[in-house]
């Protein structure tokens, strides 16, 4: 490509000295008698100024099309370097770690756009794409029959697009990553690099999800929201579990190396403000949203799940569970106990009937909206979609970054198995191989860390999370006038904290079940 460039510079630069070298011949004043005696000396200056022209117009195409092929010569860099672009403002990593982290960027950065899809003021942008709205109420869209309410879908419907996408894209890429042992297999190169590409491809199914038709697709692609984002829940826990695990085992070495007292008050300090919280929550919860004449279903979940956690806290310390599970503690069910806290408020906060349902500025007496008003008013930004998209970022976050040393959580996160567990086997060899600093070091040459398939169907599964928690798991009412709540999300909720509580019973009860198999 250097060679082209040059030649195409003495080129460019040869027809230039010619088209100065040659002398420009005055201009003489038209004068009718000459032209008619002479017309061949009459149309010399036309013809030396037409080479003239196409001269400079040959030179300007040489330097475009030579601009062209410099241009080219960057999408190489672009697509097979990208990582090490990237890798260049980052400290030496493994490259499981590194990928992991720029699939988790692709996925926030999708999060921003959706974000800035319910900014007010994007109505009257997003109804310029063809099929939005267009005059905002009593406009019609098509597939849709009747007339709709745009200044309320359209932020809605621009989310959904948005994360579909995002969706289609990780699905994709899950799909194509069945059974990929180490990154000796062709589809691990597409994997971890063609970055460039792949960005495209993105971008490209999200802007193409704008131009689908309205139709069933709003309704259809909300239950399946409901069932991925009640999926992605449960991968939460598995995630909660892992991190909790993690931080008791690590307070419980430190506590046996020296200064036992300081790292037990530690320890016990965090276990009890984590139950106090929940204590807060269940007082909290009776309060804002039950009433003595009314708000049954909400007396029900609260009570339930407040047993349940009871129930689970009381089993983590008993004396065979402590035998078969050591690690298990009081620390691990305070975590659960207040993630189980947040999924019954979640819950809550989505019963249609607004009296059982009161918002956060309401409670602290900053709203004076009564509930008939509120039913015509959509607020995206509340404090339960706030504190979903929280947890949504370090769960994602978390799950680039964490190792594979956690057997049991891998074998609940379908991570690979002996072959799996190399976090730092083949990268002594990679360090050997490569030691330049600021690179993405091979350290799945002998068996991947952690499963790609899985990986990308859990991002796919987070997008459909942030596609309901964004839009708080409303859907358009059948006149597609106003965004209401639904007793399916609130259902969906609730039983998601159910079996959140039953899968870490299971995790405790296990080993005593399955007494052959083997769970350190």
């Amino acid at each position: 490509m250097g060679a082209v460039l040059q030649v195409g510079t003495i080129v460019n630069h040869n027809y230039t000295s010619r088209r100065r070298r040659r002398p420009r011949t005055k201009k003489k004043k038209s004068d009718p008698q000459r032209q008619q005696q002479h017309p061949a000396a009459a149309n010399d200056d036309s013809v030396s100024v037409s080479v003239d022209i196409r001269e400079e117009q040959t030179a300007e195409t040489m330097g475009a099309v030579l601009g062209l092929c410099s241009t080219a010569s960057w999408i190489p860099c672009l697509c097979g370097s990208a990582p090490c672009l990237l890798c260049r403002c980052c400290p030496s990593g493994n490259n499981s770690t590194v990928t992991r982290l720029i699939y988790a960027l692709f996925l926030l950065l999708g999060v921003a756009v959706a974000c800035v899809m319910l900014m007010p003021g994007m109505e009257d942008q997003l109804k310029k794409i063809p099929g939005f709205c267009e005059e905002g109420m009593g406009s019609s869209l098509p597939g849709v029959g009747g007339h709709v309410n745009c200044d309320v879908l359209v932020g809605y419907r621009a989310v959904y697009r948005v994360c579909f996408g995002m969706a289609s894209f990780f699905l994709l890429f899950s799909l194509l990553m069945i059974k990929v042992k180490s990154s000796q297999d062709p589809r691990a190169a597409v994997h971890n690099g063609f970055w460039f590409f792949k960005f495209a491809a993105a971008v490209s199914l999200t802007v193409g999800a704008f131009f689908i038709s309205e139709g069933p697709f709003t309704t259809v692609w909300f239950y399946i929201g409901m069932a991925g984002a009640f999926c992605f829940i449960l991968i939460q826990l598995v995630l909660l579990i892992d991190f909790a695990h993690s931080w008791n085992e690590s307070w419980v070495e430190k506590m046996e190396e020296g200064n036992s007292r300081c790292w037990y008050a530690a320890l016990l300090s965090v276990t009890a403000v984590n139950y106090l919280l929940s204590v807060v929550s269940l007082v909290l919860f009776y309060l804002y949203y039950t009433h003595s004449d009314g708000c049954t279903e909400n007396k029900v979940f609260i009570s339930i799940n407040m047993l349940l956690c009871v129930a689970a806290s009381l089993l983590s310390i008993l004396p065979q569970i402590q035998e078969s599970q050591p690690r298990s503690g009081l620390l691990q069910s305070s975590l659960v106990t207040l993630f189980t806290m947040y999924l019954t408020w979640s819950a809550m906060t989505n019963e249609p009937d607004r009296k059982c349902n009161p918002s956060l500025l309401g409670i602290i007496g900053l709203n004076s909206t009564s509930a008939t008003e509120q039913d015509h008013v959509v607020q995206w930004w509340d404090a339960q979609g706030i504190v979903g998209l929280v947890l949504f970022l370090l769960c994602v976050l978390y799950s680039s970054i964490r190792n594979s040393s956690n057997a049991q959580v891998n074998k609940l996160t379908l991570t690979s198995d002996e072959s799996a567990l190399i976090e730092d086997g083949p990268a002594v060899d990679s360090f050997e191989e490569d030691s330049s600093p600021n690179r993405a070091l091979d350290n799945e040459k002998d068996g991947v860390t952690y499963s790609y398939s899985f990986f990308h169907f859990m991002l796919f599964l987070a997008s459909l999370y942030i596609m309901m928690t964004l839009t708080n798991w409303y859907s358009p009412d059948s006149n597609n006038e106003k965004m209401t709540s639904r007793w399916p999300s609130v259902w969906v909720k609730i039983c998601s904290s159910w079996v959140c509580i039953a899968l870490y019973v299971w995790t405790l009860v296990a080993p005593l079940v399955l007494v052959n198999r083997d769970f350190d």
